[in-house]
C-alpha cells in the first residue's frame, strides 16, 4: 500500500482522503486551515505543519485545491511538496486547474525525477465522501495504471484522455457546460414562478423531460428549497467559466454562453452569496420571489 500525501482537505479533499484512509492507505493530509483536519486526524491521518512535510517520503502527492494560485502554493512555495518529492513518486494533480498549470507542474515534477498526472474530477461534496468520483486523466498510461489502485479507492470511474493537461481540458469542458445549464435552469426556474407556474410542477416537467440530467434533478431540488449548503461553492463554478473560457479562445472557441453564464455568477456573488453552493446562482436571477423574514 502507498504512503499518501493529501493536499487540501476541503470540502471534496477532506472526503476524498477519507476514501483513502478507508482503503487502508496510509495518509499525510494538509490543509490551509488546520482544524478542518480534526475529522481526519482522529480517523488515523498525521496532519502535517506544510505541503513539504506530507510530501516527505510519501509515494504519492495528491493536490486538491481551489485553482492555479493555490496549486502553485502548495507545490513550489519554500514549504511546497516539490522541495520534498522523492525520485520515483507519482505528483496527481485533481483541482480544477488551467492546462498550463498542470503542463508547467509535469516539467518541474520530471525535474524531480517523479512523474506526474493531472486527474480532476467530476462530482461534488456526497459523490467525494461515497467514493463515487470519476477521474479525468491526461498522463502516461503506464503511470495512470500504476495508480489505479489510488484513485479505484476515491471513484466508480477513470477515464484516461491523453497527456498531460488532457485531464484538465475535459474538466473544463465538463464545468463549461454544467454552469451553463445550471444557470439556464436558475432563470427558467424563475420565468415559471414569476409567471405563476406552480414551482413542483415546472421541475417535475424539466427534470423528467429533455433537459433533464442529474445535474437538473440535484440543482432544482435545492433552488426550489433555497437549500445552499455547499456542495460546489458558487465562486468555483465562476473560476471555472473563466478558466474553460480562456482556454476555448486559445483554440478558437467563443464560449459565448459561458460568459453569460459567469456573469450570472458574478452577480450572485456581488449579492452575498459567495459561501454558498452554486445553484444560489438563482437568487441573483431578476424576478426571483424575495422571501421576507
Amino acid at each position: 500500500m502507498y504512503t499518501v500525501a493529501f493536499l487540501g482537505l476541503g470540502t471534496m479533499g477532506s472526503g476524498m482522503a477519507g476514501r483513502l484512509l478507508a482503503a487502508g492507505f496510509s495518509v499525510a493530509g494538509w490543509n490551509r486551515s488546520a482544524g478542518r483536519a480534526d475529522a481526519l486526524r482522529q480517523r488515523g491521518a498525521t496532519i502535517a505543519a506544510s505541503p513539504r512535510e506530507a510530501a516527505t517520503n510519501a509515494d504519492v502527492v495528491i493536490s486538491m485545491v481551489a485553482d492555479d494560485v493555490a496549486a502553485r502554493r502548495v507545490w513550489t512555495a519554500e514549504d511546497g511538496a516539490l522541495s520534498a518529492l522523492k525520485s520515483g513518486a507519482v505528483a496527481i494533480e485533481c483541482s480544477t486547474v488551467s492546462p498550463d498549470w498542470v503542463v508547467e507542474l509535469a516539467q518541474l515534477v520530471a525535474a524531480r525525477g517523479a512523474l506526474c498526472l493531472d486527474a480532476p474530477v467530476t462530482g461534488s461534496k456526497g459523490h467525494a465522501a461515497a467514493g463515487e468520483l470519476m477521474f479525468l486523466v491526461g498522463g502516461d498510461a503506464a503511470v495512470l495504471e500504476r495508480m489505479r489502485t489510488v484513485l479505484a479507492a476515491m471513484s466508480r470511474a477513470t477515464v484516461h484522455l491523453g497527456p498531460v493537461g488532457s485531464g484538465a481540458r475535459m474538466k473544463l469542458v465538463n464545468n463549461f457546460v454544467c454552469g451553463v445549464q445550471a444557470a439556464a435552469l436558475a432563470e427558467g426556474l424563475t420565468f415559471a414562478e414569476a409567471c405563476g407556474l406552480d414551482p413542483a410542477a415546472a421541475t417535475e416537467v424539466l427534470a423528467n423531460g429533455a433537459p433533464g440530467s442529474p445535474l437538473v434533478k440535484a440543482v432544482s431540488a435545492r433552488i426550489n428549497a433555497r437549500n445552499y449548503d455547499v456542495q460546489f461553492l458558487l465562486p468555483l463554478m465562476k473560476k471555472d467559466l473563466t478558466y474553460a473560457i480562456a482556454e476555448a479562445q486559445r483554440w478558437g472557441v467563443p464560449l459565448r454562453t459561458a460568459e453569460v453564464a459567469r456573469d450570472l455568477f458574478d452577480s450572485a456573488i456581488r449579492a452575498g452569496w459567495a459561501d454558498a453552493d452554486f445553484a444560489a446562482v438563482a437568487e441573483a436571477i431578476p424576478g426571483r420571489r424575495v422571501i421576507r423574514s
